[in-house]
């Protein structure tokens, strides 16, 4: 079953926060999703999500300086204080929002001669917030962003992505895949998605190359929704894509019809 989540990060951005979720549930969405919501009132945020009862089906965790061009957070050396501050301040909205998943970004390489103690941190760091975060019945997401976007991101490939998850081998652990970032590295979207659907807790999708709306870019929109009704995965497909129009509705022509 194909459900699909507006990302109020990226969508609505014309819209006060307060009123993207109203617009999101106009729109026909099932579910939204918010890259860093921690400075939006968590009060409000939460009874607009009462109101319109759509859930929140995904956020980051704080990701230090990462945003702004710097190292991030979950593989730096010498956070582990900021770490266990952003991975407290997740649980808590988590839990008081019901979140379905925390997404974690590994954050930038330092170089090779600190990549061994990187990886290390990584995985260990990822290891306390599944147990944390497992202990509030919420699921925790990793993804591989492409290098072209973000240079030096830790995790930019598939078979990273897939390394840390052995690595970490955390029951409520899974892949964030992204189509965007897949594309633009030069996956086969469709291969991929077959061969790791199992492992999935979060689809994430824009157009290639430009992270525009569907119909924007090269990929085939019509097979990937149909796919997505086919395979056996039940969480959500969040748009999560760059507005040029006046509005966000007017870019909403690609929703299938029934969703």
């Amino acid at each position: 079953m194909l459900k699909l989540s507006a990302n109020l990060s990226m969508l609505f951005q014309e819209l006060p926060c307060q009123d993207r979720v109203a617009a999101a549930a106009a729109a026909g969405f099932a579910a939204v999703e918010i890259q860093f919501p921690y400075t939006w009132e968590r009060a409000a945020l939460k009874q607009a999500l009462c109101d319109h009862q759509l859930p929140l089906a995904l956020i980051n965790l704080p990701a230090g300086d990462l945003m702004q061009g710097g190292p991030g957070l979950a593989c730096v050396p010498g956070c582990d204080d900021e770490f266990t501050a952003a991975l407290r301040t997740a649980c808590l909205w988590a839990e008081d929002l019901q979140v379905a998943q925390v997404n974690i970004l590994a954050g930038r390489r330092l170089g090779e001669a600190a990549e061994a103690d990187q990886e290390r941190l990584l995985i260990a760091r990822i290891k306390q917030a599944c147990r944390q975060l497992q202990a509030l019945g919420v699921g925790v997401c990793v993804e591989a962003i492409n290098s072209f976007d973000m240079p030096n991101f830790f995790i930019d490939s598939l078979e990273k992505l897939q390394r840390l998850l052995i690595a970490v081998d955390e029951p409520n652990l899974r892949m964030q895949l992204d189509v965007y970032h897949l594309g633009r590295m030069g996956e086969d979207i469709a291969a991929v998605l077959r061969r790791h659907i199992a492992h999935t807790g979060h689809i994430q999708f824009a157009d290639v190359p430009g992270r525009g709306a569907p119909g924007s870019g090269s990929i085939d929109w019509s097979a990937f929704f149909s796919l997505m009704q086919e395979l056996p995965y039940e969480g959500y497909c969040g748009a999560e894509y760059r507005v040029t129009a006046a509005s966000t509705v007017a870019t909403l022509s690609w929703m299938p019809a029934r969703v």
